[in-house]
């Protein structure tokens, strides 16, 4: 019994997609940095609100970016009582993350992880968040000094304001 002649392309054809996927799916990373977003290259420290000290909790950011990478720090206050709490420090603490960003039209992802102040890995145990770390911004109002971040995850605003301007000089990885 002889096969159709359709049923050999159709093989055929699944097994070159299969291949074509195989080869564009593994792609080493790159030996370097990408450049980033040249208008963010630098340290942006948030312009505390009368809003927010209105508030039971806020938080206060201060974001560097260096070519495709970032470090915040988020400096949280808190009027709540937490008790016999040593974490929170009288109401007070302070959280660190790093990684990379991307942005796409006016939407900036920073993904990485939580660290120490010294950019070294969080152990999971202990204080504060540990793990991943990840928003989504709304960016807006740029201008030189002053940008807009919108987190997808509060409603306030981040107005910052920049401290220091940065150029990006991609380094191996």
């Amino acid at each position: 019994m002889q096969k159709p002649f359709a049923v050999y392309i159709s093989a055929l054809t699944i097994l070159l997609t299969a291949i074509c996927l195989l080869q564009t799916a593994c792609r080493f990373n790159p030996n370097t940095q990408k450049p980033g977003e040249g208008y963010l290259q630098g340290e942006w420290q948030q312009d505390t609100s009368a809003l927010q000290k209105k508030l039971v909790d806020y938080s206060l950011y201060n974001i560097k970016f260096n070519c495709d990478s970032f470090f915040v720090s988020i400096k949280t206050f808190s009027k709540a009582n937490s008790g016999a709490d040593s974490c929170t420090k009288g109401g007070q603490w302070t959280e660190y993350a790093k990684g990379v960003y991307q942005q796409k039209n006016d939407t900036l992802h920073v993904r990485g992880l939580f660290c120490n102040a010294n950019f070294t890995y969080k152990e999971p145990a202990g204080c504060y968040r540990s793990g991943v770390y990840e928003e989504y911004f709304k960016v807006s109002n740029k201008t030189d000094s002053t940008v807009q971040f919108n987190p997808t995850s509060s409603v306030i605003a981040i107005n910052a304001h920049l401290v220091k301007r940065y150029t990006c000089n991609p380094k191996p990885l």
